[in-house]
């Protein structure tokens, strides 16, 4: 018989999915151990004492799940405990959808193999051929009327239906709310004016202290229907996905007026038939992906083509004896499916009324907008489009320098004049957080005092950053609206696309901040708040605003009278979701986008979108929207609970702390951008993150582990390039001198993540071993003391432009496009090796760069046209280890300005004297001896 153990309560949500499928695989192994008879709990009480915990564990988790459910681990322990566990086996055997951990690997449904006492697997289901969801009945029920009423639905459900379901019935508000986040596989949920507040299983301290920031006030003893409607908003507020109904005894006549915004629809309780097929047609929608199925439909169809694209149908590839491998790799739909046709609900991305209207109407939906564009190119394309339609030649636009390079390649095409803000540096391991508020709200103030104030037209953040670092942009928007209520934001989200689907991520989104504003506006006590601080920040005899550091101190209310909520956001769809590469969208919440925008957006759009946008990526995208209405929840979960067990990992194992550091919250903001005190929130559970996530200016994305590796004596790119990718096949793309980046994302899985470990823990073996001679046959000897975190020279603020492209010094904005286009002018540019530029600067003289440098990745540039070169700069860029620097010539150097230094290059250096390629290498870009240390040295042989 089973140890019989405490029931434990109920931990951290995102880590549920993992100890629900380890204990159904446990429980898996453990009784064909038991039915082999080579095991009994008697005779090993230790395998007796881990089938009781699996049990326990199962007991408090799987009333939340209606398969297998509460019912079949009762019954399962029902034959454990009476000594037959070949019953038990025979039960497993025969489920389907088994949340194992292999299966949840592999995205299979769960499958019951090798449990036969001679090894052949025992009946297993096949993927089904329709797909399975659940739905959360909310409801106190006593075990037979929650029979009947799974029975009624049951009997609906036709052979023709599109999907299959199974109803689970939880009993009270906070059952409800603790059901949508441990269950991924919850699509709908029926409420029932029945149910009561309290649940009465073991709920732990982090669910607890979560569930208290969803509930309601006075809802533990509020009527039923004001329950009901708290209970559907909660819901909502945590998964706005979900369908959710509402079932009513009497009068939904008179409900239904009132309740529409809430519930998708109301039935009476014997309006079953009604019901399931609202329940089909509820995940039909979101399941609808109508430009992959038009062009699923075409690709069927049999066509002969008189135009474009000999490609289109196969017609180049078949019937050729070169490239017939081409169809062998890629497949005969790929063929098929390729033509330049936009008819035959095809539709035209420039001009989109079928079926990719459709499919962007339905990614609005998803992700939270009032309208979504799908672009083909990638979202450097998109940023392009955005700053298009919004800037003018001489409008201002303020913008984080860190910010990725096609922003910056959109501002010299837009004209607009650039202020660039500066980001907290993290100098200790060579690359920036983010910009902080009080540096955006004093440089609109600096505008506001110089009289500039109207010609700042746009702010552009990116968020998150690609280290992880994430805004709150719901303050940062409020905030700057307060001091100019009619600019337009422009977030870059390419690393953030997944946030949408988490209920903490999400309240950081642009598209979330944006509807939060909206309806804060809208309420009265609000324009109450703004009233009483705006008497406090203006003379009450002149009216003018008191001085800018009050502004700075105070949280700004804006006047929502006149602020206007106009936010645009791209994301890389491909980076984070499921979409083919270059795959982007960009989501816009702009109240005044059709009577301010929508002609300029289109034009912009027309400029940069391709007249043959690939309609794979375009397919691509829809489908990948679909994922994200669908288990998008469920997968975000997984991948940062994922990034959270490598770095306990990293913490725990002795060689591996000894050699590594998962830098934290601590770490990558400073104190004073955190309220909060938590080092890794989401380690500390759900709610810690939550509170972080809300009260920190700056938090950092859970799925982004920073490692610091300087203990390890090798610098970033050596590490990544040698130790991971050329010895271990991991991929990575992004490092520092002494960091490098690893992401989870929804296609990481427990294998990878435990691949990743093992790596680690050889490469720290490794270095063990050479601390006293390297092992025979090393290929990589530890370097360690090689490199400290002090010689990584301290990163460099924007310096400022020259001044020939600045409007006034009282504001630091810069004509960008007039930099860039004067270097098009016949001897305007000269190149000066990084030596020679150190030498000119030293002697004084303004060196203006000509160009954009860019090293990538992260991909932001250290230099733009028109910008001064300092030291600062020369010391970072030599001691870049980034292989890749676009704009840096590696023979020639720098391109410059001649007019400021020509006469400092001499007839021998003069167009010839460039970097040589003993200069330039993955250690730096110096010259001759200029590297993180030798840039002093040549400064003082110039001086001299």
């Amino acid at each position: 018989m089973s140890n019989h153990s405490p029931s434990p309560t109920i931990g951290t949500p995102s880590r549920a999915w993992r100890s629900r499928a380890d204990a159904w695989e446990f429980l898996g192994y453990a009784i064909k151990q038991l039915a082999s008879g080579r095991h009994s709990d008697s005779s090993d009480p230790d395998l007796g004492s881990q089938i009781g915990r699996a049990f326990a564990l199962l007991e408090a988790v799987e009333p939340y799940w209606a398969q297998p459910g509460v019912a079949v681990v009762a019954q399962l322990r029902h034959f454990v405990d009476d000594g037959d566990p070949r019953s038990a086996l025979d039960l497993l055997s025969g489920l389907s959808n088994l949340p194992l951990a292999a299966a949840t690997e592999s995205g299979a449904v769960a499958v019951v193999e090798a449990l036969d006492d001679d090894g052949v697997a025992g009946p297993a289901a096949n993927f089904p051929e329709r797909p399975r969801f659940e739905v959360l009945v909310v409801d106190t029920l006593d075990h037979s009327e929650a029979e009947a009423l799974k029975a009624d639905m049951a009997a609906q459900a036709r052979p023709s239906d599109a999907f299959t379901y199974a109803i689970n019935v939880v009993p009270s508000y906070e059952d409800a709310l603790v059901a949508v986040l441990l269950n991924p596989d919850i699509q709908a949920v029926i409420l029932r004016p029945g149910f009561s507040y309290r649940s009465t299983q073991p709920l732990g301290r982090d669910l607890r202290k979560f569930l208290a920031r969803h509930a309601g006030q006075g809802l533990e003893s509020a009527r039923p229907l004001r329950r009901i409607l708290g209970l559907a908003e909660a819901v909502s507020g945590i998964r706005p996905e979900l369908d959710v109904y509402l079932v009513a005894g009497v009068s939904i006549e008179s409900l239904a007026g009132s309740l529409t915004k809430g519930f998708r629809r109301i039935f009476r309780r014997q309006d079953h038939l009604d019901l399931h097929l609202s329940l089909l047609s509820g995940v039909a929608e979101r399941y609808e992906t109508p430009f992959f199925t038009a062009l699923q439909e075409y690709s069927r169809r049999p066509a002969s083509v008189f135009h474009a694209l000999p490609i289109s149908r196969g017609a180049s590839v078949g019937n050729s004896p070169w490239i017939r491998d081409m169809a062998d790799f890629y497949g005969t739909n790929l063929l098929l499916a390729e033509t330049s046709a936009t008819s035959g609900g095809l539709d035209s991305l420039l001009d989109p009324h079928g079926s990719i209207k459709r499919a962007q109407d339905l990614a609005a939906r998803a992700f939270g907008a009032q309208r979504t564009y799908f672009v083909t190119n990638g979202t450097s394309t998109a940023n392009k489009i955005v700053h298009q339609s919004m800037l003018a030649p001489g409008d201002v636009v303020l913008v984080d320098r860190n910010c990725h390079k096609s922003h910056h390649y959109a501002f010299v095409l837009a004209g607009a004049r650039v202020s660039y803000l500066d980001a907290y540096p993290l100098d200790k391991y060579a690359f920036y957080g983010a910009v902080p508020l009080a540096s955006l709200k004093r440089r609109l103030l600096e505008y506001r005092r110089a009289g500039r104030l109207h010609e700042v037209k746009m702010v552009t953040l990116t968020n998150c950053t690609f280290d992880g670092v994430v805004y709150d942009a719901e303050r940062v928007m409020e905030e700057c609206l307060a001091i100019k209520p009619d600019l337009v934001f422009l977030w870059d989200e390419a690393w953030f696309a997944f946030a949408r689907s988490h209920p903490v991520y999400r309240r950081r989104t642009a598209m979330a901040a944006a509807a939060s504003l909206t309806a804060s506006f809208a309420d009265p006590a609000y324009a109450a708040r703004h009233a009483a601080q705006a008497k406090a920040l203006h003379d009450p005899v002149t009216g003018e605003p008191v001085d800018d550091e009050a502004w700075i101190r105070e949280r700004l209310v804006p006047d929502p009278a006149v602020a206007r909520v106009r936010v645009y956001a791209t994301q890389s769809t491909h980076k984070t979701l499921t979409s083919l590469r270059q795959g982007s969208m960009i989501h816009v919440f702009d109240q005044d986008f059709a009577s301010a925008n929508s002609e300029s957006f289109r034009e912009a759009y027309m400029t940069h979108t391709s007249t043959s946008p690939n309609y794979q990526i375009l397919a691509s995208l829809d489908i990948g929207r679909r994922q994200v209405e669908l288990e998008g929840y469920g997968l975000v979960q997984k991948q940062s609970d994922l990034a959270v067990s490598v770095a306990q990992a990293v913490a725990r194992h002795p060689l591996l702390r000894k050699y590594f550091r998962v830098l934290s919250s601590r770490d990558l903001i400073e104190d004073r951008y955190r309220e909060t005190s938590s080092t890794m929130p989401l380690r500390e559970g759900l709610a810690e993150l939550q509170d972080a996530w809300q009260r920190d200016e700056f938090v950092i994305d859970p799925s982004r582990l920073t490692l610091d590796i300087s203990r390890t004596g090798i610098d970033g790119d050596t590490f990544r390039h040698s130790y991971l990718m050329d010895d271990h096949g991991i991929q990575v793309n992004k490092t520092s001198r002494n960091t490098v980046l690893f992401m989870t994302n929804i296609g990481t899985s427990r294998s990878s993540v435990a691949y990743l470990i093992e790596v680690l823990v050889k490469l720290a073996e490794g270095f063990e071993d050479s601390q006293g001679t390297v092992r025979p046959g090393s290929t990589h000897p530890n370097r360690r003391g090689a490199l400290g975190v002090g010689q990584t020279p301290p990163l460099p603020d924007f310096s400022t432009f020259a001044e020939r492209f600045r409007t006034a010094d009282a504001c630091e904005d810069g004509d960008i496009r007039a930099a860039y286009f004067e270097s098009y002018k016949p001897d305007s540019t000269l190149y000066f090796s990084a030596e020679e530029v150190a030498a000119a600067v030293a002697a004084g003289q303004e060196v203006v760069s000509a160009g954009f440098v860019t090293p990538y990745p992260p991909g932001f540039p250290i230099l733009v046209p028109g910008q001064v070169i300092t030291r600062q700069t020369l010391e970072f860029m030599a001691a870049l280890d980034t292989r890749e620097i676009h704009g840096f010539d590696h023979d020639r150097g720098y391109r410059v300005f001649a007019d400021h230094v020509s006469g400092t290059k001499g007839a021998e250096g003069a167009g010839s004297k460039g970097v040589g390629s003993e200069g330039v290498g993955s250690e730096g870009v110096g010259a001759e001896g200029v590297d993180a240390e030798g840039v002093d040295a040549g400064l003082v042989t110039a001086a001299s």
